[in-house]
Protein backbone atom coordinates (compact mmCIF):
# COMPACT_ATOMS: atom_id res chain seq x y z
CA UNK A 1 0.00 0.00 0.00
CA UNK A 2 1.06 3.57 -0.61
CA UNK A 3 1.70 4.69 2.95
CA UNK A 4 2.50 7.85 4.87
CA UNK A 5 4.18 7.43 8.25
CA UNK A 6 3.60 9.79 11.16
CA UNK A 7 7.19 10.24 12.29
CA UNK A 8 8.37 12.14 15.34
CA UNK A 9 12.03 11.22 14.87
CA UNK A 10 11.94 8.83 17.82
CA UNK A 11 13.04 5.22 17.89
CA UNK A 12 9.52 3.86 17.39
CA UNK A 13 8.43 5.93 14.41
CA UNK A 14 11.80 5.78 12.63
CA UNK A 15 11.79 1.99 13.03
CA UNK A 16 8.25 1.99 11.61
CA UNK A 17 9.37 4.09 8.64
CA UNK A 18 12.10 1.56 7.83
CA UNK A 19 9.61 -1.30 8.17
CA UNK A 20 7.10 0.37 5.86
CA UNK A 21 9.84 1.15 3.34
CA UNK A 22 10.69 -2.56 3.28
CA UNK A 23 7.15 -3.95 3.23
CA UNK A 24 4.94 -1.28 1.60
CA UNK A 25 5.39 1.69 -0.72
CA UNK A 26 6.55 4.50 1.56
CA UNK A 27 5.35 7.83 0.15
CA UNK A 28 6.69 10.11 2.86
CA UNK A 29 6.85 11.16 6.49
CA UNK A 30 4.68 13.67 8.32
CA UNK A 31 5.87 15.30 11.54
CA UNK A 32 4.15 17.81 13.81
CA UNK A 33 5.47 20.88 15.54
CA UNK A 34 2.96 21.33 18.35
CA UNK A 35 5.12 23.58 20.48
CA UNK A 36 6.95 20.75 22.21
CA UNK A 37 9.73 21.89 24.56
CA UNK A 38 12.37 21.01 21.98
CA UNK A 39 12.30 20.39 18.22
CA UNK A 40 15.40 18.20 18.21
CA UNK A 41 13.48 15.07 17.37
CA UNK A 42 12.17 16.68 14.17
CA UNK A 43 15.73 16.87 12.84
CA UNK A 44 15.96 13.10 13.16
CA UNK A 45 12.66 12.68 11.30
CA UNK A 46 14.01 14.84 8.47
CA UNK A 47 17.20 12.76 8.40
CA UNK A 48 15.10 9.59 8.17
CA UNK A 49 13.19 10.94 5.18
CA UNK A 50 16.43 11.84 3.41
CA UNK A 51 17.86 8.41 4.13
CA UNK A 52 14.78 6.68 2.71
CA UNK A 53 14.45 9.09 -0.22
CA UNK A 54 10.91 10.32 0.49
CA UNK A 55 9.25 13.62 1.25
CA UNK A 56 9.09 15.03 4.76
CA UNK A 57 6.43 17.52 5.78
CA UNK A 58 6.39 19.29 9.15
CA UNK A 59 2.88 20.43 10.03
CA UNK A 60 2.86 23.60 12.13
CA UNK A 61 0.42 23.05 15.00
CA UNK A 62 1.98 25.47 17.47
CA UNK A 63 -1.15 27.60 17.74
CA UNK A 64 -3.16 24.47 18.58
CA UNK A 65 -0.52 23.11 20.92
CA UNK A 66 -0.50 26.35 22.89
CA UNK A 67 -4.10 25.59 23.89
CA UNK A 68 -3.28 22.05 25.05
CA UNK A 69 -1.54 23.28 28.17
CA UNK A 70 -0.50 21.50 31.33
CA UNK A 71 1.88 18.94 29.84
CA UNK A 72 5.59 18.68 30.64
CA UNK A 73 6.12 18.36 26.88
CA UNK A 74 4.66 21.76 26.05
CA UNK A 75 4.82 23.88 29.22
CA UNK A 76 7.55 24.99 31.59
CA UNK A 77 7.00 21.95 33.77
CA UNK A 78 9.79 19.64 34.92
CA UNK A 79 9.92 16.29 33.14
CA UNK A 80 9.84 13.60 35.85
CA UNK A 81 12.41 10.85 36.15
CA UNK A 82 11.44 7.21 36.52
CA UNK A 83 9.69 4.33 34.83
CA UNK A 84 7.56 5.18 31.81
CA UNK A 85 4.39 3.64 33.26
CA UNK A 86 4.51 5.38 36.65
CA UNK A 87 1.61 7.64 37.57
CA UNK A 88 3.98 10.63 37.62
CA UNK A 89 4.42 10.30 33.85
CA UNK A 90 0.84 11.45 33.25
CA UNK A 91 2.26 14.97 33.30
CA UNK A 92 3.64 14.18 29.81
CA UNK A 93 0.15 13.67 28.33
CA UNK A 94 -0.80 16.20 25.64
CA UNK A 95 -4.60 15.86 25.48
CA UNK A 96 -5.97 14.43 22.25
CA UNK A 97 -2.60 14.76 20.52
CA UNK A 98 -2.77 11.60 18.43
CA UNK A 99 -6.39 12.17 17.47
CA UNK A 100 -5.54 15.64 16.17
CA UNK A 101 -2.39 14.53 14.38
CA UNK A 102 -4.01 11.51 12.78
CA UNK A 103 -6.97 13.55 11.55
CA UNK A 104 -4.54 15.87 9.76
CA UNK A 105 -2.46 12.96 8.47
CA UNK A 106 -5.55 11.25 7.04
CA UNK A 107 -6.51 14.46 5.26
CA UNK A 108 -3.04 14.69 3.74
CA UNK A 109 -3.12 11.02 2.80
CA UNK A 110 -6.48 11.40 1.05
CA UNK A 111 -5.26 14.47 -0.83
CA UNK A 112 -2.06 12.73 -1.94
CA UNK A 113 -3.74 9.49 -2.94
CA UNK A 114 -2.17 7.42 -0.18
CA UNK A 115 -3.83 4.19 0.86
CA UNK A 116 -2.65 4.09 4.47
CA UNK A 117 -1.32 6.11 7.39
CA UNK A 118 1.03 4.34 9.79
CA UNK A 119 1.65 5.23 13.42
CA UNK A 120 4.06 3.63 15.89
CA UNK A 121 1.98 3.44 19.08
CA UNK A 122 2.82 0.37 21.16
CA UNK A 123 1.86 -1.52 24.28
CA UNK A 124 4.13 0.50 26.54
CA UNK A 125 2.11 3.60 25.67
CA UNK A 126 -1.18 2.11 26.91
CA UNK A 127 -0.60 2.90 30.57
CA UNK A 128 -0.73 6.68 30.36
CA UNK A 129 -1.76 7.59 26.80
CA UNK A 130 -5.40 6.70 26.02
CA UNK A 131 -5.01 7.66 22.36
CA UNK A 132 -2.40 4.92 21.91
CA UNK A 133 -4.61 1.98 22.87
CA UNK A 134 -6.14 -0.60 20.50
CA UNK A 135 -9.66 0.66 21.20
CA UNK A 136 -8.70 4.14 20.05
CA UNK A 137 -7.04 2.81 16.89
CA UNK A 138 -10.15 0.81 15.97
CA UNK A 139 -12.51 3.69 16.74
CA UNK A 140 -10.42 6.17 14.77
CA UNK A 141 -10.52 3.90 11.72
CA UNK A 142 -14.30 3.71 11.98
CA UNK A 143 -14.55 7.49 12.25
CA UNK A 144 -12.33 8.00 9.20
CA UNK A 145 -14.32 5.49 7.17
CA UNK A 146 -17.30 7.79 7.70
CA UNK A 147 -15.33 11.02 7.28
CA UNK A 148 -13.87 10.00 3.90
CA UNK A 149 -16.82 7.95 2.64
CA UNK A 150 -17.12 8.31 -1.13
CA UNK A 151 -13.88 10.30 -1.39
CA UNK A 152 -11.01 8.06 -0.29
CA UNK A 153 -10.26 4.81 1.50
CA UNK A 154 -7.33 5.15 3.90
CA UNK A 155 -6.30 2.48 6.38
CA UNK A 156 -4.70 3.12 9.76
CA UNK A 157 -1.70 0.86 10.25
CA UNK A 158 -0.50 0.38 13.81
CA UNK A 159 1.61 -2.79 13.66
CA UNK A 160 3.15 -2.28 17.09
CA UNK A 161 -0.04 -1.48 19.00
CA UNK A 162 -0.09 -4.83 20.79
CA UNK A 163 3.68 -5.18 21.07
CA UNK A 164 6.35 -3.92 23.43
CA UNK A 165 9.14 -1.42 23.00
CA UNK A 166 11.55 -4.37 22.96
CA UNK A 167 9.58 -5.81 20.03
CA UNK A 168 10.11 -2.53 18.18
CA UNK A 169 13.87 -2.67 18.80
CA UNK A 170 13.93 -6.23 17.45
CA UNK A 171 11.88 -5.22 14.41
CA UNK A 172 13.98 -2.10 13.86
CA UNK A 173 17.16 -4.16 13.86
CA UNK A 174 15.59 -6.55 11.36
CA UNK A 175 14.88 -3.66 8.99
CA UNK A 176 18.21 -1.90 9.42
CA UNK A 177 17.08 1.04 11.54
CA UNK A 178 20.09 3.16 12.55
CA UNK A 179 19.09 3.52 16.20
CA UNK A 180 21.77 6.13 16.89
CA UNK A 181 19.94 8.36 14.38
CA UNK A 182 16.79 8.54 16.51
CA UNK A 183 15.87 10.77 19.43
CA UNK A 184 13.68 9.82 22.40
CA UNK A 185 14.64 12.01 25.37
CA UNK A 186 11.97 14.43 26.56
CA UNK A 187 14.58 16.84 27.92
CA UNK A 188 16.30 17.60 24.62
CA UNK A 189 19.87 18.00 25.86
CA UNK A 190 23.09 17.30 24.03
CA UNK A 191 22.76 13.63 24.95
CA UNK A 192 19.85 11.51 26.14
CA UNK A 193 19.42 12.16 29.85
CA UNK A 194 18.93 8.48 30.74
CA UNK A 195 16.50 9.37 33.54
CA UNK A 196 13.20 10.53 32.01
CA UNK A 197 10.51 7.94 31.35
CA UNK A 198 11.18 7.59 27.66
CA UNK A 199 14.95 7.23 28.20
CA UNK A 200 14.37 4.54 30.82
CA UNK A 201 11.97 2.74 28.50
CA UNK A 202 14.41 3.00 25.59
CA UNK A 203 17.33 1.63 27.58
CA UNK A 204 15.21 -1.17 29.03
CA UNK A 205 13.93 -2.13 25.56
CA UNK A 206 17.42 -2.70 24.17
CA UNK A 207 18.25 -4.80 27.24
CA UNK A 208 15.13 -6.95 26.86
CA UNK A 209 15.71 -7.33 23.12
CA UNK A 210 19.33 -8.34 23.77
CA UNK A 211 20.51 -5.79 21.21
CA UNK A 212 23.36 -3.35 21.81
CA UNK A 213 22.12 0.15 22.56
CA UNK A 214 24.23 2.72 20.66
CA UNK A 215 22.66 5.65 22.54
CA UNK A 216 24.82 7.95 24.65
CA UNK A 217 23.16 8.71 28.00
CA UNK A 218 24.08 11.26 30.65
CA UNK A 219 23.10 8.64 33.26
CA UNK A 220 23.43 5.26 31.54
CA UNK A 221 22.66 3.12 34.61
CA UNK A 222 19.63 4.88 36.11
CA UNK A 223 17.26 2.59 34.22
CA UNK A 224 18.26 -0.40 36.36
CA UNK A 225 16.94 1.08 39.59
CA UNK A 226 13.93 2.59 37.79
CA UNK A 227 12.81 -0.75 36.37
CA UNK A 228 13.79 -3.10 39.19
CA UNK A 229 10.71 -4.75 40.62
CA UNK A 230 8.35 -2.36 38.78
CA UNK A 231 5.19 -3.85 37.33
CA UNK A 232 2.13 -2.19 35.84
CA UNK A 233 -1.20 -3.71 34.85
CA UNK A 234 -1.95 -3.61 31.13
CA UNK A 235 -4.57 -1.08 30.06
CA UNK A 236 -6.34 -1.63 26.76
Amino acid sequence: MKTIVVCSGGLDSVSLAHRVAAEQELLGLISFDYGQRHRKELEFAAACARRLGVFHQIIDMRSIGSQLSGSALTDDVDVPDGHYAEETMRITVVPNRNAIMLAVAFGVAAARGAEAVAIAVHGGDHFIYPDCRPGFIDAFQTMQDHALDGYASVRLLAPYVNGSKADIVTDGALHGTPFAETWSCYKGGTRHCGRCGTCVERREAFHLANITDPTEYEDPDFWKAATEGFRADEIR
